[in-house]
């Protein structure tokens, strides 16, 4: 059933319209509103006024041929479950941080709890193939972050964003997936349970594609704009010098916000990224308490929600105190490996050579340690300690 046309449904159709019209971006699309004033007079405007707005007498004579059927599935979309919502820039869920944008989406489509946008969020960016100390990196953070109420804002891409994601899940705290697809599709696929969990856990996945659009190379710099756009600050935590995340941390110092970045071994090509970030002004941090203290000052009562309780725990308990709680002694032999190791990454023949120990029994220490979670394996036949 459609909703009555009413003069606030006829400027969303116009406004969807004009999203449509091949060549329209969201900086044209800006263009238009802030000249026109509303949707609706942009598009009975003759192309004359387009090109006096800005914009390109090509688009300007085409303005006509947007999509009425793509712009009703659109609208069939958002009747067809209430979960799902068209957020355009004059309603009270579209996020202010957003707004001050030159290139703010006109509308956002979403499914969950829209009116997370505007509250106070941390984006947390990495690789997508990182070691397993990345990932508790991630989740760890997330995990506390999540507690103290920050929302946690990740691109659900494989890897250090889905560590991110799960971190806030596993604190019982929302978090927010911002798409390079339409809301209605998955990508990548794996993550269709995880995407099912963040929406039933009252969290929300956002985008500013319409339904129906695949996932394209060239949208997913665009969507990290978005990941940096909301939130407060980036805190990037593994990254190669050819990331992505790195693009969100540049687009994050552009649009004024906080940027972080967790230190790693000279030695892992994935500690890069946040070493450059650094080394460019980024703020290094070592625990989740460091970005506390610099984002609660501005975010004064924004913030002012009690911690989350997580799963079976205080949340008061120090995770790190009662994770070490459980660790049970090791074996002599494990032991001397890990303290030879340290946390620079090292060969086996390095470690055959100063233990002692023959191959076979270095090899297969080093197995159990890694099943354990106390040993990553990085590129080149390397091995590291986790944190």
């Amino acid at each position: 059933m459609h909703e009555p046309s009413t003069p606030d449904s006829q400027e969303r159709r116009a406004l969807l319209f004009l999203i449509t019209i091949n060549g329209m971006g969201p900086k044209r699309l800006r263009k238009l509103l802030d000249h026109f004033g509303s949707a609706q007079r942009a598009l009975s405007a003759p192309a004359s006024d387009w090109i006096q707005a800005g914009l390109p007498a090509a688009l300007a004579n085409n303005r006509q041929q947007g999509d009425d059927a793509r712009v009703q599935r659109m609208l069939d979309w958002v009747d067809q479950d209430p979960r799902h919502h068209l957020i355009t820039q004059t309603d009270t869920d579209y996020p202010e941080l957003i707004k001050s944008l030159p290139d703010a989406p006109a509308a956002f489509f979403a499914v969950g709890e829209a009116r997370l946008l505007d509250e106070p969020q941390l984006a947390i960016v990495g690789s997508r193939t990182p070691t397993s100390g990345g990932l508790g990196h991630a989740r760890a953070f997330a995990h506390h972050l999540a507690r103290q109420g920050l929302i946690i804002t990740s691109g659900l891409a494989l890897g250090i964003d889905a560590a991110a994601h799960r971190g806030a899940l596993a604190a019982q705290g929302p978090t927010i997936a911002v798409l390079g697809t339409g809301p209605d599709l998955v990508y990548p696929r794996e993550h269709a349970r995880l995407t099912e969990e963040i929406v039933s856990a009252g969290g929300l996945l956002v985008s500013e594609w319409p339904p129906g659009t695949p996932a394209r190379k060239e949208h997913f710099p665009r969507r990290n704009r978005l990941i940096s756009g909301l939130s407060e600050g980036v805190l990037v935590v593994e990254a190669s010098l050819q990331s992505g995340s790195l693009i969100t941390a540049r687009l994050a110092v552009e649009q004024g916000r906080e940027v972080f970045a967790i230190p790693g071994s000279i030695h892992n090509p994935l500690s890069r990224g946040p070493h450059r970030l650094i080394r460019d002004g980024a703020k290094l941090v070592e625990t989740a308490q460091d970005i506390l203290e610099e984002l609660l000052p501005a975010l004064g009562a924004r913030l002012n929600r009690p911690p989350r309780a997580s799963h079976g725990g205080d949340a008061k308990e120090n995770d790190t105190e009662r994770i070490q709680e459980t660790i049970a002694p090791l074996d002599p032999q494990h032991q001397l490996l890990l303290d030879l190791l340290g946390y620079d990454p090292r060969p086996a023949d390095a470690l055959i050579m100063a233990s002692g120990l023959t191959p076979a029994e270095v090899s297969s220490i080093l197995l159990m340690l890694e099943l354990a979670g106390y040993v990553a394996t990085l590129p080149g036949g390397l091995y590291t300690r986790t944190a």
